[in-house]
């Protein structure tokens, strides 16, 4: 989770990381095929409530949790690309 949300603090959109708690230096630029992965990797994690998240968190703490999840996912969801399915002219 905290791989996904350095990556996710590189997307546009992405809340940047604290630095009392994050890197001493600079992180470098991710590739951006890394982004589907982590949304994966979290999309796993967050389906799973009896799963490894269930240790990770205490159950009065789930919904902020999940909320944080959410937010880094909205932030690494890969966007569809974007095509013209008709040109039209006026």
């Amino acid at each position: 989770m905290a791989a996904a949300a350095l990556l996710a603090a590189q997307c546009p959109g992405g809340e940047p990381v604290d630095m009392s708690y994050g890197p001493e230096k600079p992180m470098p630029v991710f590739p951006s095929d890394l982004r589907a992965l982590a949304d994966e990797a979290l999309a796993r994690i967050a389906s799973d409530e009896n799963g490894p998240a269930s240790d990770w968190v205490d159950p009065e703490d789930w919904k902020q949790w999940r909320s944080i999840l959410t937010r880094l996912r909205a932030v690494l969801a890969p966007s569809p690309p974007s095509i013209a399915l008709f040109d039209v002219q006026p």
